[in-house]
C-alpha cells in the first residue's frame, strides 16, 4: 500500500495499476517539492526583509536545516522515481511515508513564528510566517489519501490558531482578525480535502477500467492461443501428412517417371514440408515442453544468426532447464518478435539475450547495438499496420507482466519483458 495513494488490494488490480499509483504518486511528490520550495524562498525573504528582532541566528539556522532536508529529500526522490530509469519497478521508495514531510513543514512553521513572536514585544515577522501555513493544505492535496489530507489540515487550522493566539501581542491582532484568518485557511483547507477525493475518484475509475481491460485481454489472448494451437494441430495432422504421404509415394514410383519431374516433385514437396513445420511452430511451439524456453530462445536465436548475418549471446544462467512455467509461450513470442524487429529495422551486429528467474518473476531483455528506436518510430510503425510488437505487449500486460522499450546506454536498443509466472508440471 502507498502512503500516498489507495490500497491496491482494494482495487483488485495488478502490476499495471501499481504502476499507475505509483507514477501518480511520485507526480505528487514532484509538486510537493516545487512548491515547498516556494515555501523556503518565502522564509528566507521574510526574515530578510522583514528580521525578527531577536532570535535570527536559530531563525536562520532552522531555515538552513529546512533547506538542507528539501534538498535531501529531492534528491532521494529522484534516485527512486520510476521515470529514472528503464526498469520502472522501483518500488515505492519516499511516496511510501511522503505525507511526514508535511509534519516537518508544519513544525518548521509553527517554530519560526513562535520563535519570532514570543522573543520581541512588537514582531510583524511571525505574523507574516504564519500566513506560510495557508501552504500547508495545498502540500496536503497532492497525495490520494483524504484521512491524511482531513488530519494535515485539522493539524495547520489548529497550528495556526495557537500560534496567532500566542503571539498576538507582539503584533496587536485583533481577536476579529485571528478567527477570519482562521476561517479562511478553514475553507482553503476543506477544499483541499475534497481535491483530494476527486482525484482519489478518479484514480479508482481508472482503476476499474484497468480491470476491465486487463480482463478482456486476458480473455482475448487465452482465445488466440486455443485457436493458433487447434489451427497448429489441424496443420500438423492434417496438410502436413498429406505432404509426406505423397513425398512417400513419389518415392516408391522410383523409375516409372521422368527423373527430372521427380526430382522438381520432391523438391516442391520438401519446400512445402518445411514451410508447413514452420507455420505450425510459429502458431505453438510444441518445443517449449520438451526443451525448455532457455533452449527454444537459443534456438531461435541461431536461426536469427542464420539468416540475419547477426552474433546473439544468450544468457541463461539464472533459467534452470527443467523449469515450465506459465509464461514460457509468451515470453518466447516476444524474444522471436524482438530478434525479428532486429534483422528487419535495427542495422545491428550484435544482440543479447538475458533471460533469469526470482521470487517467480520471468524477466526477458534483448539488447542491440543497432541504429535504436525511439517512442515516436513505434506509434508511427504501429500507425502503418505493423501491430506485431504491440501484439505481444498487450500479451505480456494480459498476463499481469510490463513491457518496456527505449534507447540502450550508449546505442540501440533495450527491450525488457517483466511476467510473473506459475510453475507448471510438464511430467
Amino acid at each position: 500500500m502507498f502512503g500516498s495513494g489507495p490500497s491496491t488490494d482494494d482495487l483488485h488490480a495488478g502490476p499495471e495499476l501499481e504502476q499507475i499509483l505509483r507514477e501518480h504518486a511520485y507526480r505528487g511528490a514532484y509538486l510537493q517539492l516545487g512548491v515547498r520550495g516556494v515555501l523556503v524562498v518565502f522564509i528566507a525573504s521574510t526574515l530578510i526583509v522583514v528580521p525578527p528582532a531577536h532570535g535570527s541566528g536559530w531563525c536562520f539556522l532552522i531555515l538552513g536545516l529546512y533547506l538542507s532536508w528539501c534538498v535531501g529529500l529531492a534528491l532521494w526522490i529522484g534516485h527512486t522515481s520510476p521515470f529514472a530509469s528503464l526498469n520502472r519497478h522501483t518500488g515505492a521508495g519516499p511516496v511510501n511515508a511522503l505525507w511526514l514531510g508535511l509534519l516537518v513543514d508544519l513544525a518548521v512553521l509553527a517554530t519560526l513564528t513562535l520563535l519570532t513572536g514570543l522573543t520581541a514585544q512588537e514582531s510583524w515577522t511571525a505574523d507574516i510566517l504564519c500566513n506560510g501555513l495557508f501552504v500547508i493544505p495545498v502540500l496536503a492535496c497532492t497525495q490520494l489519501r483524504t484521512d491524511i489530507c482531513a488530519a494535515i489540515v485539522v493539524a495547520t487550522i489548529a497550528v495556526f490558531f495557537a500560534a496567532s493566539w500566542a503571539t498576538m501581542a507582539s503584533n496587536e491582532e485583533p481577536w476579529a482578525s485571528i478567527l477570519l484568518s482562521t476561517t479562511a485557511l478553514a475553507a482553503l483547507g476543506v477544499g483541499a480535502v475534497g481535491l483530494t477525493r476527486i482525484q482519489r475518484s478518479r484514480v479508482l475509475t481508472i482503476a476499474e477500467l484497468v480491470g476491465h481491460r486487463t480482463s478482456l485481454l486476458a480473455e482475448l489472448m487465452s482465445l488466440e492461443q486455443r485457436e493458433r494451437k487447434a489451427l497448429s494441430e489441424q496443420l500438423h495432422d492434417g496438410a502436413l501428412q498429406y505432404v509426406l504421404v505423397a513425398r512417400m509415394d513419389i518415392d516408391e514410383l522410383g523409375t516409372s517417371v521422368d527423373p527430372v519431374v521427380r526430382q522438381r516433385a520432391l523438391q516442391a514437396l520438401s519446400e512445402a514440408t518445411t514451410l508447413l513445420r514452420s507455420s505450425v511452430t510459429e502458431l505453438h511451439p510444441t518445443v517449449l515442453g520438451h526443451v525448455g524456453l532457455a533452449r527454444a530462445i537459443g534456438d531461435a536465436a541461431r536461426s536469427v544468426e542464420g539468416r540475419g548475418g547477426l552474433v546473439v549471446a544468450v544468457e541463461a544462467s539464472r533459467w534452470r532447464d527443467d523449469l515450465r512455467t506459465s509464461a514460457d509461450d509468451i515470453l518466447f513470442g516476444a524474444a522471436r518478435e524482438l530478434l525479428n524487429n532486429v534483422v528487419k529495422h535495427a542495422a545491428a551486429a550484435n544482440v543479447r539475450i538475458e533471460l533469469s528467474a526470482s521470487d517467480r518473476v520471468a524477466v526477458l531483455t534483448v539488447t542491440d547495438d543497432g541504429r535504436g528506436i525511439s517512442s515516436d518510430k513505434i506509434a508511427a510503425s504501429q500507425g502503418r499496420g505493423h501491430i506485431g510488437l504491440l501484439s505481444h505487449q498487450l500479451r505480456v500486460v494480459a498476463a499481469g507482466g510490463s513491457f518496456s522499450i527505449g534507447p540502450g546506454e550508449a546505442t540501440g536498443t533495450v527491450a525488457r519483458v517483466e511476467l510473473p509466472f506459475e510453475i507448471v508440471d510438464n511430467r
